[in-house]
């Protein structure tokens, strides 16, 4: 009825085989054994309506952990991962979305059955990682897939993030400024109408070629040089390999590709040519260029940071300037005779 959906099931449980992708389902014959196999505890609790007076179930103590925000499974974490792996990131997800504390025996065997992720489908673990990404605090659902070592396996560029700083070559810690800019995009997001998935994507993934093309400079220092084109390329084989749709990886693909280009503006030396390019380029993309631009600026310089943002505030008003220029120009009638 109306916004309502209800699902009708029998008692029955899945689990994977150690070498399957596909579940085993098994028909159970009381409601206690069909919550035994259910994933967290906040998740095993029942109402009986078929009694004159309804009977609230709750043999694993779930509203307790739902009250204290508390991740358990209802029995060994480690029988509840191997019925199905996907609960592992299930976990990250509901920390995520609801802010809930995994329980230190639970995140224990997440680590040690991470390997278990690799038998579960490209297109399950695809949609649980966007609900991570697109939950109100996805640092925290990302900062345990990658503590627990799920990220090494569904989504390795990013853990690969963490470089490792040596005292001669200094430079930022690569894997906090994703976050940080994934953060920083979402406060953005207003300008692409809400949450939206290819500017979280765009963010979060935007430096992975950095660890391929990191060299150090001689006296200290380091370069990246076209990380830009390396990392297109990256997010483009990782996303089509958890078989997101072709829009969607061509979008992150190309505001990879692009996000250094507002670099080379200066201080508005582009001639009026330039900025047509930048515009021409990012196409229907650019709302969520300016706003992946604009994130990336994670510096703890407020100075720098006010005269980045300033500089981009005027490209900004260079290219409404042109485009209502040739917006006009297109409606402006031709001279007779």
């Amino acid at each position: 009825r109306g916004d309502t959906t209800v699902e009708v099931t029998t008692y029955r449980s899945e689990h994977y085989d150690a070498n399957s992708r596909k579940p085993t389902v098994e028909y159970g014959k009381d409601i206690n054994g069909d919550l035994s196999r259910r994933d967290f505890t906040v998740n095993a609790m029942a109402l009986e309506l078929t009694s004159d007076k309804p009977e609230f179930i709750d043999p694993f103590n779930g509203l307790q952990d739902l009250a204290e925000k508390t991740l358990r499974t209802p029995g060994l974490p480690n029988d509840s991962f191997n019925d199905d792996p996907l609960r592992m990131m299930r976990a990250a997800r509901f920390a995520s979305q609801l802010d809930f504390e995994i329980e230190p025996d639970v995140l224990t065997s997440i680590k040690e059955l991470a390997q278990r992720i690799t038998i579960i489908s490209a297109e399950r673990v695809r949609d649980e990682f966007t609900k991570i990404l697109m939950s109100n605090n996805p640092r925290k659902g990302i900062t345990l897939l990658v503590d627990t070592g799920l990220a090494d396996l569904v989504l390795p560029e990013i853990p690969k993030l963490r470089l490792e700083v040596d005292e001669h070559h200094h430079h930022k810690d690569v894997y906090e400024h994703s976050i940080t800019v994934l953060e920083q995009a979402i406060e953005h997001e207003d300008r692409l109408g809400g949450p939206n998935l290819v500017i979280r994507l765009a963010a979060l993934l935007h430096d992975i070629g950095k660890p391929k093309t990191r060299a150090f400079i001689e006296g200290g220092g380091v370069s990246f040089h076209h990380h830009e084109v390396v990392g297109a390329r990256l997010a483009k084989k990782r996303l089509s390999e958890l078989r997101f749709d072709g829009d969607t990886v061509e979008a992150v693909e190309l505001l990879t590709t692009l996000h250094l280009r507002f670099h080379g503006y200066g201080d508005g030396e582009w001639t009026d040519s330039a900025v047509r390019r930048y515009v021409r380029d990012a196409g229907d993309l650019l709302t969520h260029l300016h706003v992946l631009t604009r994130a990336d600026c994670t510096t703890r310089n407020k100075t720098k940071a006010a005269r980045l943002a300033s500089v981009y505030d005027s490209l900004e008003a260079r290219i409404a300037v042109l485009m209502e220029q040739e917006e006009l120009s297109k409606i402006r009638p031709d001279l007779d005779g």
